[in-house]
């Protein structure tokens, strides 16, 4: 059996003209963008935009990877922005819009979250996904590339433009935290429950 050939590899080629290639690094990755992408913006459609806008962002800077990281490390970096520029932007639309179109737009967001949070109750990650986007961004962030994204604290701090230390605190004050709010979801769902 022949073993997948490394992203290195991929975008060598697509450097060297095979720009079709691209399509294997996004469906390698796209997964855990557009995870990254919704636990930012909490909106299916949202996170499509951010996770879209980060490839075509990465596809126009490739040339620029210089491979001294992993090329996972250097996307989530670009998403990391991608997600915290869209938060920034939409928080400044957000404030110049009425009440009505206010009233519209959580709307959206509830029903989004129905649609989608109820294939998501079935599984035994709803507390802990529900908790992990209670969280501040940063939180947010370094959480899920520890635990879901598997990266070292050395890679988060690449994406995070943070040492390795600075990291390592955050992660262990972001469990506390991660912690506090699980406690509180669990202890509001069995108060509800009796």
């Amino acid at each position: 059996m022949q073993q997948p050939e490394t992203d290195s590899v991929i975008i060598a080629a697509i450097l060297n003209g095979q720009t079709g290639r691209y399509t294997e690094l996004v469906s390698r990755h796209q997964r855990y963008v557009f995870t990254l992408a919704m636990r930012f913006t909490k909106n299916r459609e949202e996170a499509e935009e951010v996770a879209q806008d980060c490839f075509v962002k990465a596809y126009r800077a490739l040339g620029t990877f210089k491979q001294d990281s992993k090329f996972s490390t250097w996307l989530y970096s670009i998403t990391y922005t991608t997600a915290m520029t869209y938060l920034r932007k939409k928080k400044l639309d957000t404030q110049s819009i009425d009440e009505e179109g206010g009233f519209i737009q959580l709307e959206n967001h509830i029903s989004a979250y129905t649609a989608n949070g109820a294939m998501e109750k079935q599984s035994g990650y709803h507390y802990l996904n529900k908790a992990i986007s209670m969280l501040s961004p940063d939180d947010n962030m370094i959480v899920t590339l520890f635990y879901q994204g598997e990266q070292s604290l050395e890679e988060i701090g690449q994406t995070m433009n943070m040492t390795a230390n600075t990291v390592k605190v955050k992660l262990h004050r972001a469990r506390i935290r991660l912690k506090e709010k699980l406690q509180g979801l669990l202890k509001n769902e069995v108060n509800e429950m009796i």
